[in-house]
Parts: C-alpha cells; structure tokens; sequence
C-alpha cells in the first residue's frame, strides 16, 4: 500500500487512488479506471470509532469548500454553515444532513419578486427585460416605448424559471390614489427588494418612497438609466474635453445629492444602460443584490441572470458547484461509485440535466438562435463550435463513460478535486461537475466573436487534462 506520507495521490497502471492520515487513522480509497466497478473505501481503525474520522474528514472537506466563496456567491448563509459544522463536530452526521437537506429544500422552493418603479420614459419596461434576459422585440417582453395608463402592478415571469417574477409598478407620482396608499395599493408585503428608476435626477418623491420603504425594513436600490446615452451626448458635444470617468462622476453625484436632501444621507446611485449589462454599474448592481439578499435566494437570483461577463459566469458556475456539491453530500459520502454501465438507461437523464444548465449559461436552443444572429452566422456553425454539445455523443472512439473517468482522473491527481478529503461523492457528483465546467467554457468562449469563430469546429474532448488546464479554472 503507498502511504499518506510518501504518495497523497497514486496513478499507476489505469489506477487512481487516494491516501491520506488523520490522527489515528490510515485511509486508502482506490478505484479501477479500467475494470469497474469500483472497489469500497478501506479503513483501519484504532481504538476510536470509525464515524470519527468520518466526521473528522467531513468538517475539513466542509470547511476548506465554503472558503473558496465570497459572500455574495454562497449558496448558504453563515449562520447555516456553522450550525453544520458544529454538528460536524459533534460526530451528529444525522443532524448534518438534516440541515443541509433543509437547506436546499428552501433553495429549490425559494421565490424571488422584484419591484420595480418609475415614471414613464425612464427606461423601466427596457431595465426589466434586461434584468430578465429578453430584448425588447421578443415575446413575453415588457412592452416599450408605450405611454402608461395602468394603475396596477404587472408582473413579468422570468422566460426559464417560473419562480422569478419582475414586477412593474407604476411609477409614485402617476398614480391617482394618494402618495402615502402607494405601498399599499401596490402589496407592498410582496416584494423581495424594491429598485427605484429615473432617467434624470430622482425627484423627493422618490426619496420619501425609499424613507418609507426602509421604516419597513425592505431593500430598496436607485437606478440612473439611460447612462450610455448622456455619455455618448457629452462625447458629440465636447469631444476636446470629454472624459467619461468625469461625465460618470458629474452625474451620479447629481443623483446623490439631490436624495440626500431628503433622505439626511447618501444612499448607493447605480448607472445603467439597459442594452449592455456588461458595463457601466450594471454589475456592480447584480453584486450588491446578491450580497444583500437571502442567501437562500442567491442561487435563484443568480440563475436569472444574463451570462453576459465573465464573472457573471464564474458566479453561476460557483452556485451550481456548491449545489451539486452538498447535494452529494446528502446522498452519502462514503458510497462507492459504481461507473460501470454509468450511460446504460440514464441517457434521457443525462441529456435533461445538461439541457437545463445550457439554458441557465444562455446557451439553449433559443439564445443560441439570437447569438448566431448577432455573429452573423448559422446556428449550426455555433453549435459546430460548443464543446458541450459533444460531451454525450461518441468521438474519436471516445464514450461519455470514457470523457467522465478522464475528467475524474484528472481533477483528483492534478487539481485535488473532492478526492483530496478522503470523501467519495456519487457518480452524479462527477458527471454534473464535467457538465458546468464544460457549458460554463463555452459560454465564456462566445464573450469574444472574433476568438470563438476562430476556434477550430468540431474540437473533442479526447484531450480533457490540457483542455481544462487552458480553458478552466477548476
């Protein structure tokens, strides 16, 4: 047997192992790459019991996990994770799964209403559909260019998942009830967060909404739209002096000042353009909104929105980890896996589980349809060039059986992978691992046109270890 000390992972003759010590204990966890399936984690105990290591191993694998995220990308609060560390602690497994079951029970069942408000003109029906990923000519899209009549509120479903709700309110001053019944009128009790919208300096109106919205212990957020616009105005009628940090500066300080006065204080102004969410503060507003919520809402939050940068995609790819991950960790950590007959009868699943994280990277059939309008080129010679798209199809006399322990492979002996805590995740674990980090490639590859046509079509995945040592982060 190679010991802790002398060799942390072995790959030898198509075996892949793992060793590793902890205090009394010497673990070997060994799987056959060639002949499955796989053989049962060994452990030779001392004179403690063995659900101590086990607990031992889980608190580490738990803790060092949870540290990668900031904030605002963990898919669990921090008061969630302590309490399952301390139960960790205590060797109560048990109570452990219990919360984390809890846990994503409420995550999987959470529901995210979004208020938004504004007067007419101010870019609102525009700021929902960019918030929920829809242009403005596509069905279900709120409509623009309109003038207001409603007095009601009306709700914007998200296109992909029914939970997220975008609300449109009229905006406070248009309204033909009293001002102080607004929140009333509009079930005010509803809303997770409120996001106040102007086009040009927020009136005191708006201020005294914000003031009455925070006596309610809710969030609220002011949003300066059409900023693309005022600087590209600036830029024409003073190209000499143009500075756009300036003309950004000049403006939200404008917007602060003029709420400060009524709200004694100087809340956060995020400037927006509604038809690129990838710049000015419009990434900066996802980030305070995911900090700031629930952390059982993150991952829905999250899900919704655009895969427009590239930390917009690393964040999705990061929820989708930490989900899978506890998932697995649910499901029994000292469990074997099984590879064999792995695609055997659980083709339709495999297809529907990577079919629904294309469609949370942007990368279904109908967002493929608009990106290819918009590279000027046949949706076939997108799809020619995702990588995703090929992982379930046989290639170079490759099976998904064969990509999945390649990929295994790899991530246990060059990144550490979960392999690295002693712990055996499900299959499930490992193949939904290969699936986001290959769509979340991809979707980090469309960012740049000229790059991604540039690729050659029809690239495999038979040389898995160097493709994720250049194109991921694992």
């Amino acid at each position: 047997m190679v010991s802790a000390a002398e060799l942390p992972f072995y790959h030898k003759n198509k075996f892949l192992g793992l060793a590793l010590c902890t205090n009394n204990y010497s673990v070997s966890l060994f799987f056959s790459i060639q002949h499955p399936p796989l053989h049962t984690a060994t452990c030779q105990p001392s004179s403690s019991r063995p659900s101590r290591l086990t607990a031992q191993l889980l608190v580490f694998s738990f803790e060092n996990f949870f540290k990668n995220f900031k904030k605002e990308s963990k898919i669990l609060s921090e008061e969630t994770i302590t309490l399952i560390e301390s139960h960790l602690e205590d060797k109560n497994l048990q109570g452990a799964l219990s919360e984390i079951s809890h846990a994503l029970s409420n995550i999987d069942k959470a529901p995210l209403n979004i208020a938004v408000t504004g007067e007419t003109g101010t870019g609102k029906s525009s700021f929902i559909n960019a918030l929920r990923g829809v242009r403005d000519e596509e069905e279900g899209a709120a409509p623009t260019g309109v003038v207001e009549t409603t007095m009601k509120r009306t709700p914007y479903p998200h296109p992909k998942l029914p939970n997220v709700t975008i609300w449109d309110l009229p905006g406070i001053g248009s309204t033909t009830f009293p001002p102080q019944n607004y929140l009333t009128e509009m079930k005010f009790g509803e809303y997770d967060f409120f996001i106040i919208i102007s086009a040009t300096c927020f009136k005191e109106i708006d201020a005294h909404l914000a003031k009455t919205i925070e006596k309610m212990n809710t969030k609220f957020y002011f949003v300066r739209t059409k900023i693309d616009q005022d600087v590209s105005n600036e830029q024409r009628s003073k190209p000499r002096s143009f500075n756009r940090d300036s003309v950004l500066k000049k403006i939200r300080d404008d917007c602060s000042g003029h709420l400060q006065k009524a709200l004694s204080s100087q809340p956060p102004v995020f400037l927006v353009s509604n038809f690129d969410v990838s710049d000015f503060d419009f990434p900066k507003l996802e980030t305070t909104l995911l900090r700031e919520l629930p952390a059982h809402k993150r991952h829905l939050f999250m899900m919704s929105l655009h895969s427009v940068t590239e930390t917009a995609i690393a964040r999705k790819r990061d929820f989708l980890r930490q989900k899978i991950w506890l998932e697995a960790l649910k499901a029994g950590v000292w469990a074997t896996i099984p590879l064999g007959g792995l695609v055997r009868n659980k083709m339709q699943k495999l297809e529907e589980t990577l079919t629904l994280y294309r469609s949370y990277f942007g990368l279904d059939e109908a967002s493929l349809e608009n990106i290819a309008k918009d590279f000027n080129v046949s949706v076939n010679e997108i799809k020619a060039h995702l990588r995703s798209l090929q992982l379930l199809t046989k290639n170079n006399d490759m099976s998904f059986k064969e990509k999945l322990l390649k990929y295994i492979e790899y991530i246990s002996c060059v990144t550490g992978g979960p392999l690295a805590s002693g712990l055996y995740f499900r299959k499930t674990y490992y193949w939904q691992s290969l699936f986001i980090d290959t769509v979340a490639s991809d979707a980090k590859s469309l960012l740049n046109k000229e790059e991604f046509l540039s690729e050659k079509p029809g690239s495999c995945l038979s040389d898995l270890p160097e493709y994720w040592e250049t194109g991921m982060e694992l």
